[in-house]
């Protein structure tokens, strides 16, 4: 049997949702689940995923690894359970009747804004997410798609277009250089205008060179996929 360092058995993303709980010091005083997660993500969010290891990871809890693995077993179960963790942030819309495209829009705008405030997220969203908080917010998703009468093939690539997007526009913001817009803009506007006939449509339009606005950015993107959608519905235009 293969073994991860330390002698345990090893472990691949996604297996802490799989893997039969047997309860074994979940709640053990003065150590739980619940503190090791939140005193990951508060890792995580200082220093990024590269930094976490099991043994930085105790340290900060003030306990030993030994005692950490009858929480969790890997690195991979912490990663997975921060995730989930913070998905719970994103509210679920309550719906009611103000139409399936601001129930959309409300849960897209809180999932950008959770992969914001936690920029390490975005990276590590290949995993699989089989946590209880992504299940809930991803069965909204389908349901209220379903319900604006989108059917497959629609349906999959409709929930993978939202998807997606929200994902990647989120990592290109959450990894955009410290140094600000202009720092990154200034030299790479002043390489394409000096080689505009090369690239016209970028040097005039590319974003490198117009001044952007994440936000604005965003919200006509996600209009444009949405106005995609409704195309193929069978609810009543909004």
């Amino acid at each position: 049997m293969d073994k991860s360092k330390g002698g345990r058995s090893a472990s691949t993303p996604g297996d802490v949702w799989l893997r039969p709980s047997t309860g074994r010091g979940r709640d053990a005083a003065p150590l739980s689940r619940d503190r090791i997660v939140e005193e990951a993500i508060a890792l995580l969010d200082a220093e990024g995923a590269d930094r976490l290891t099991m043994r930085r990871l105790a340290e900060r809890l003030g306990t030993g690894s030994t005692t950490l693995y009858w929480h969790v077993k890997t690195k991979d179960d912490v990663l997975d359970l921060a995730l989930d963790s913070i998905f719970g942030e994103v509210e679920i819309p309550r719906g009611g009747d103000r139409g399936w495209r601001a129930d959309i829009t409300a849960l897209i705008d809180g999932w950008r804004a959770v992969l914001l405030r936690h920029p390490w997220s975005a990276a590590l969203l290949g995993r699989p997410m089989l946590g209880p908080n992504v299940l809930a917010r991803s069965e909204f998703l389908y349901a209220t798609l379903l319900a604006a009468g989108v059917t497959e093939p629609q349906l999959t690539a409709a929930a993978y277009g939202l998807s997606n997007y929200v994902i990647g526009a989120g990592l290109m913001q959450a990894t955009w250089p410290d140094g600000g817009e202009q720092d990154v803009r200034r030299p790479a506007g002043e390489h394409l205008l000096a080689n505009r006939e090369r690239y016209p449509a970028l040097a005039t339009h590319g974003p490198l060179v117009v001044a952007g606005d994440w936000d604005t950015s965003f919200a006509i993107g996600l209009t444009w996929l949405l106005d995609g959608i409704q195309a193929h519905t069978t609810a009543p235009p909004e």
